[in-house]
């Protein structure tokens, strides 16, 4: 049976304010940190679809950190080893890949979150988790399964990332899914703003669990988008400028950038290029997040906030860039686009990398019989179903994953994917 509310998650802990913002909390008896208004509580979460009968804030964890935890350990998390990030397939050993991506997220939602006053064991959880849903060679594939949905309810990515952690992971016994915490589903569900057409999966998954999809996500899911938007911008400069999609005369054609190279010579002159290239990824991290932390309190101050649910509410997202460093960032998205993203060779290889994921599902949906065994069980026999339970399956696979599959099937191993 279903229930809103975790029993006895709520026992064992007592608020005591202390202005003019924070307040201290305690878990198992010790002071944890300062925790400011506007942060989730996980002594007052609102639970988890199916209720664990005796859970509570006492022992060395709280909730939001078991939601993390249970992250970490799942089969789909070690995927993203082998999921593409930028550069599909790469052949070395330094190129990041939604692994690593996220562990770099999570690292910057951390910081973003302390010097806020939020829950960071919440932050680190959305951080970690929000890529989960991505299929095999990134946006080529999603692309690909999207195309193959048409019709049949459709495929996106971040209501996969639910779909994942919500039915598809389940290593417990009595229950589908994870069972993650309300908080961390609305936030996965939310960070990118409020939810207006929800693909068949979102959908279905808030007709069972409501996530309140209209309204903004908490401050500890804002702050996991914007450290997403800052680690992808940055850290795809380092994997261009190694994969030689990029070079420094292209990236000193932006001025922002140049400032801070010009600046950078001046401080370590006579210092290997590479590590003044690090150094000006480094640096342009930290003026992010610098911003990020002082815009987002400029805007709580303004806004008036007072509670978790005051943010959800504001109508608007209170973590965020501020309007300098917002156009800073959309003409670093736009020249990262123009020279790395939509290269030539990359969309070459992207193309490639649609048409494996195209035929693989044209193959498994005309022959089912060639599915792994423990996906021709309960494979049903009605559309749409049946082609979601072929698009689970192909969503969860790895980059090598789905070339192996492509070899079986067709005898011979996918070319060109992989430019670097």
């Amino acid at each position: 049976m279903r229930h809103r509310l975790c029993a006895g998650e709520e026992a064992g802990l007592r608020l005591a304010a202390r202005p003019p913002f924070k307040v201290p909390y305690q878990h198992a008896g010790q002071d944890v940190t300062d925790r400011a208004p506007w942060a989730c509580d996980p002594a007052r979460s609102r639970g988890r679809e199916f209720a664990l009968a005796g859970e509570t804030m006492r022992g060395p964890r709280s909730v939001f950190q078991r939601d993390r935890d249970r992250i970490i350990h799942s089969i789909a998390f070690r995927r993203l080893r082998h999921k593409t990030q930028v550069f599909i397939a790469p052949d070395g050993d330094h190129y990041r890949v939604r692994l690593t991506h996220s562990l770099e997220v999570a690292q910057i939602g951390r910081v973003v979150a302390r010097a806020l006053g939020l829950d960071e064991d919440l932050t680190e959880a959305l951080c970690l988790a929000h890529d989960i849903g991505h299929p095999p060679f990134g946006h080529a594939g999603e692309d690909a399964l999207e195309e193959a949905m048409a019709g049949l309810g459709g495929f996106d990515h971040n209501a996969n990332t639910l779909r994942v952690l919500m039915r598809l992971e389940s290593p417990y016994p009595r229950h589908e899914g994870l069972n993650l915490t309300w908080e961390l589903l609305e936030g996965l569900a939310k960070h990118n703003g409020p939810v207006t057409a929800p693909t068949w999966a979102l959908a279905e998954l808030d007709a069972a669990f409501p996530l309140e999809l209209a309204q903004h996500a908490s401050l500890e899911a804002q702050v996991a988008s914007i450290s997403d938007d800052i680690a992808y911008d940055n850290h795809d400069i380092d994997d261009g400028l190694r994969a030689g999609f990029l070079n420094l005369d292209t990236l000193l054609t932006l001025p922002s950038l140049a400032a801070q190279w010009h600046d950078i010579e001046g401080r370590f002159p006579g210092a290997p290029r590479e590590r003044l290239l690090r150094e000006l990824v480094r640096g342009q991290i930290g003026r992010m997040v610098n911003d990020v932390i002082g815009e987002t309190q400029r805007r709580l101050a303004e806004s008036g906030v007072l509670t978790s649910e005051d943010v959800r509410a504001a109508g608007r997202p209170l973590a965020g860039f501020s309007g300098a460093m917002a156009a800073e960032e959309r003409t670093l998205k736009a020249f990262m686009y123009k020279t790395l993203y939509l290269h030539p060779d990359q969309v070459e290889t992207a193309n490639r990398a649609r048409a494996v994921i195209a035929r693989l599902f044209a193959a498994y949906r005309a022959a089912p019989e060639n599915l792994p065994e423990s996906w021709r069980t309960g494979l049903p026999e009605a559309e749409p179903a049946r082609s979601r339970h072929i698009a689970d399956f192909m969503a969860g696979m790895t980059d090598k994953y789905a070339m192996d599959c492509y070899a079986k099937l067709f005898g011979e191993r996918p070319e060109g994917l992989s430019n670097v």
